[in-house]
């Protein structure tokens, strides 16, 4: 206290008798607790230094969970790369739309585990195959009023679909859909995915993945011009 000066040595009094007041402090403000220095003694100040050191331990805790989740994040992000790329050698080996099809709709599948896919085209059925996630609509986005705004934005939509939508792209199917992706490529049409459950897409998640997926899809077929 002697190196204090008066108003120094007044206001460290208050500050000590806050504390007394409220021991509780200390907890709600760890970062002040691990900036204090204590005096090489026993007693109480042991049990401070105690408790710094739990809450370094706490931290590091914290800090080795989010270090895996990060790394986790990074092997999905990894698999996710090697897929899309895959997906994007196959399109490119294509030589007819009716391989181009069929290309993205095995790659859904099998690689990326796709419970439901419809692929809508915007031309005529000619050269392509008769199945049934395939929809060919020679009369465009008009044809098509329930997707109106969809297209308008030009940007994926994820999460649960509207009815008429469903009905739309999964017929029968769409009882089985709980949410789903929607997908423009250009002006070729749309790709969508369906997916019994109700969180595998939503509103909030990331769709860099499935913008590279339509990019390619939709660059892959603007090679074949439509037949009449």
């Amino acid at each position: 206290m002697s190196e204090l000066s008066v108003k120094d040595g007044l206001a460290a009094m208050e500050v000590a008798s806050y504390l007394r007041r409220h021991p509780e402090f200390l907890a709600e403000f760890p970062d002040i607790a691990l900036a204090l220095r204590l005096p090489r003694e026993h007693g109480d100040a042991a049990s401070l230094a105690s408790y710094q050191l739990e809450v370094l331990r706490e931290k590091n805790r914290d800090l080795n969970r989010r270090l895996h989740e990060l790394v986790e994040i990074a092997h999905d992000n990894e698999q996710l790369t090697v897929r899309v790329h895959m997906l994007t050698l196959s399109l490119m080996r294509a030589t007819t739309p009716a391989e181009t099809v069929s290309h993205v709709a095995a790659s859904l599948t099998e690689d990326f585990h796709s419970e439901h896919v419809r692929l809508v085209l915007f031309r005529a059925a000619r050269d392509l195959p008769s199945v049934e996630w395939l929809i060919t609509e020679p009369g465009g986005a008009a044809a098509m009023p329930a997707f109106a705004e969809f297209f308008k934005r030009a940007e994926p939509l994820c999460g649960r679909l509207q009815q008429d939508k469903l009905d739309a792209l999964f017929g029968e199917q769409a009882p089985q859909i709980a949410s789903a992706a929607l997908l423009p490529i250009g002006d070729a049409g749309l790709l969508a995915i369906g997916s019994a459950d109700p969180n595998r897409f939503h509103p909030g998640m990331g769709t860099i993945f499935l913008k590279l997926i339509a990019e390619a899809v939709a660059v892959s077929l603007a090679r074949f011009p439509k037949t009449p």
